[in-house]
């Protein structure tokens, strides 16, 4: 039999779950497009999503998904011919790479396995390009793949006096994790809506310094991508290069509303600490006794808050069981060595106790079910992390 009937569980890293209070601030009609209502929203907009960053530079939002941000970013920070260095943890982090090359740029990656960026080797590499070639480093700050989280200060730090510019992929971390971009020096930031800003896919933002914006514009960058009229538009039409995305950004400022004013950014970031701790407490017991489950990244520190990449024998047919029987969805083994024997346990975004406890509760019974050998007190574990940490 199958108990999957009632609210089905996203436990994938994005589209993450949605409030229902954003939902229903998207479930309206269109007010005229000229008018100063939605200009008012998309300015309310703006406003949260520098505060959302930690940052008073420069936002040019656009309709699409990450990759969409990353082909904004590569267009209007490097030009054709000029090389980037990006930081590879996992296998997004080699997509970015990829999606820059394919534009012309010269790629050269730093591959780190499926571990998180060392600051080491990248103040190593940047010592030796005396010629100053290097326009860019690209690092993921969290890989949403292999769960591999960067120091992003410590990176920043280990640049030194080079003066190439430091671009973040925020998107599986914005909202989740700490994120200071002046504070830490970022030049260029990229995230979209679909995760820890708990709306729908459709919109992603790239944030950008005046350092970045005093460079000479880019030969790669088309009318529609050029993001110097977005982020000095006077008319809303500007922002998005024509037709706004009505409906998403009611919903947008709604998610901003209750991140930024009713939670504030310390107690998510809090509530993403506690959820993660819970999750690798589970993982823990489940692979004590040399069962082969545990967290894909060894050293806590490096790992992401927001997801967690996880090894896990027969995890392919675990989450078959998972979705049919409990109607919890799992994320799939991206990029891990051995697919069918990785999982990913999303806890970003519109995620709390209940949700992770119970998430955690059927891969244990779907274990059982499937004869999987696993350890014994996993849930006690998570349960007594959340008591630890409310």
């Amino acid at each position: 039999m199958s108990f999957a009937q009632g609210r089905a569980v996203l436990a994938i890293p994005g589209p993450s779950p949605v409030p229902d209070r954003v939902l229903r601030a998207m479930h309206r009609a269109s007010p005229d497009i000229y008018g100063p209502e939605l200009a008012a929203e998309n300015r309310a907009m703006i406003a949260g999503l520098k505060r959302l960053a930690g940052t008073a530079g420069h936002v040019a939002p656009y309709i699409g998904n990450g990759h969409a941000g990353w082909e904004a970013a590569n267009v209007n920070l490097l030009d054709r011919g000029e090389r980037a260095l990006a930081l590879v943890s996992g296998h997004f982090g080699r997509s970015w790479a990829a999606s820059a090359r394919a534009l012309g740029i010269e790629v050269e990656e730093l591959d780190f396995g499926l571990a998180p960026p060392d600051p080491q080797r990248l103040a190593d590499r940047l010592a030796q390009d005396r010629e100053g070639r290097i326009r860019a480093v690209l690092v993921c700050q969290v890989d949403t793949a292999s769960s591999a989280r960067a120091d992003i200060p410590a990176l920043r730090a280990a640049m030194g006096e080079h003066p190439a510019f430091l671009a973040v992929d925020a998107i599986a971390s914005l909202g989740c994790e700490p994120m200071r971009m002046d504070e830490w020096g970022v030049d260029l930031l990229v995230s979209a809506s679909q995760k820890g800003l708990m709306v729908p896919p459709g919109l992603t933002f790239v944030w950008f310094s005046d350092r970045v914006k005093a460079r000479a514009r880019s030969g790669l960058a088309t009318p529609y991508w050029d993001w110097t009229p977005r982020a000095e538009a006077e008319e809303l039409w500007q922002f998005w290069g024509g037709t706004p995305p009505v409906q998403h950004i009611f919903g947008l400022n709604e998610a901003l509303h209750i991140l930024l004013d009713e939670e504030t950014l310390p107690a998510a970031w809090a509530r993403h600490e506690g959820l993660a701790q819970a999750t690798w407490a589970a993982l823990d017991h489940w692979g004590a006794g040399g069962h082969g489950i545990g967290p894909l990244i060894a050293d806590p520190a490096g790992r992401a808050r927001s997801v967690t990449a996880a090894r896990l024998p027969n995890a392919a047919a675990l989450r078959e069981w998972t979705a049919a029987k409990a109607g919890v969805t799992l994320g799939i083994g991206l990029g891990a060595p051995d697919p069918d024997n990785a999982l990913r346990i999303a806890h970003m975004g519109h995620a709390n106790a209940h949700q992770l406890l119970g998430v955690l509760a059927v891969i244990e019974a779907g274990m059982a079910a499937l004869s999987i050998p696993h350890g014994k007190g996993a849930l006690e574990a998570a349960a007594a992390e959340i008591a630890r940490l409310a």
